[in-house]
């Protein structure tokens, strides 16, 4: 027997979870938590508190390229990743509680 939580998931997944599937939406779940892991290993790596890195930094300006390569790559993984993660654990659970539901 579901409970009521359990029944209003089904209905709520049943109806939103190809909706929840497009890139967009994905994007509106990761992208905070992402933006905020670059700002700070920016905040990090600028603070000063490393004084070689700090010197590498400014003796090879290009590597100010590689960073901004590095953080975009880094944001555009952390969001991806994390929405369809989370896409796929409501995919499992929503598949679990559809076969306890055919069971009874």
């Amino acid at each position: 027997m579901l409970t009521e939580d359990e029944k209003k998931f089904i209905a709520s997944w049943e109806v939103d979870r190809l909706r929840k599937k497009k890139l967009i939406r994905q994007l509106s779940v990761g992208l905070p938590m992402a933006v905020v892991l670059v700002v700070a290993i920016f905040v990090n790596f600028f603070s000063g508190w490393y004084k070689r890195a700090d010197m590498e930094i400014r003796s090879n300006s290009s590597l100010i390229v590689v960073l901004l390569i590095a953080a975009i790559g880094i944001v555009i993984f952390t969001t991806v990743f994390s929405a369809k993660h989370k896409w796929d654990l409501n995919e499992q659970r929503y598949h679990e509680l559809k076969g306890k539901k055919d069971a009874n």
